[in-house]
């Protein structure tokens, strides 16, 4: 666990990917109740200037577009698969890192462009750019970068592509990796701002968590595998002897000595779980 971690962890928001669904769930219900409020709530960053501060988190509850309802129920039965998926493999502060980094990078793409549009054209160009971005910017491309997070993570794991044809996650993100790369080059600068804001997140969170973590993210499936039984009496790593040891990642007290180890009680049999995963693994029953 890193210092930052150890700082700020308490502060992670869990069950996330609930708190996600809830409010796309609840931006459909205004969707279909009254549409045009949502033009009170969208990422505006002329009008965020202007005293609609409301707008930097209230944009969050704009969903994707769409309005067939059983589309937008296997979206957030999707969604919500995968990033329980992610939070319980990658753990709960970890994942909120990844889902907060790419909403600030959204936002400070979208002052970027109203920066830039101040400078080249004063007050009234801005109020004209910022409703173009109003109208681009939204919670998609971050649901692009969570599937592509999804895919590198668990790279095997089978899609049914139109419901009935098994396409792997990697696939599937390589073909949305396609779509995206189209969306850059014939898209204009509000699209490759947003767009690259999200992927840019994608990019940061996987080359510095697989440095940190010391495995590459496609073996990160592993830490949600079945635990094997852990002896409590001593066990030799390497010719050292070692006391504690996780049954989930096998990293001991030698491996981090400041990490904390603990034994689950809910766990019928002799498990012992590192901090990282002593909330977030599967329990074992025996029957």
């Amino acid at each position: 666990m890193s210092q930052f971690e150890r700082r700020f962890g308490k502060y992670a928001i869990r069950n996330l990917p609930l708190v996600m669904i809830i409010c796309y769930a609840v931006g459909y219900a205004i969707r279909y109740i009254n549409p045009d409020f949502l033009m009170f709530l969208n990422l505006d960053p002329y009008k965020i200037v202007h005293g609609q501060v409301w707008r930097v988190i209230t944009w969050l509850l704009v969903p994707p577009t769409d309005n067939n309802l059983f589309w937008i129920i296997l979206m957030l039965f999707c969604y919500y698969s995968i990033g329980v998926s992610l939070e319980r493999t990658w753990g709960t502060f970890m994942f909120n890192v990844y889902i907060f980094s790419g909403i600030l990078l959204t936002l400070v793409g979208a002052f970027v462009i109203l920066g830039i549009a101040y400078l080249i054209g004063g007050g009234l160009y801005a109020a004209v750019y910022s409703q173009y971005v109003a109208a681009v910017f939204s919670t998609y491309y971050i649901n692009m970068s969570i599937l592509l997070a999804f895919a590198m993570t668990f790279p095997d794991a089978m899609f049914l592509f139109m419901l009935f044809i098994p396409v792997k996650a990697k696939w599937m993100a390589i073909v949305y990796l396609v779509i995206l790369l189209i969306q850059f080059i014939t898209g204009g600068l509000f699209v490759r701002v947003a767009l690259g804001m999200a992927l840019l997140n994608f990019a940061i969170f996987y080359f510095t968590n697989r440095k940190g973590l010391g495995i590459k993210p496609v073996q990160m499936q592993s830490r949600t595998r079945t635990p094997k039984p852990v002896k409590r009496d001593l066990t030799r790593s390497s010719g050292i002897v070692t006391r504690h040891k996780c049954a989930i990642c096998g990293r001991t007290e030698q491996d981090v000595p400041d990490m904390q180890f603990r034994f689950c009680t809910k766990c019928e049999g002799n498990y012992e779980y590192c901090e990282d995963h002593l909330y977030t693994h599967s329990h074992v029953r025996m029957s």
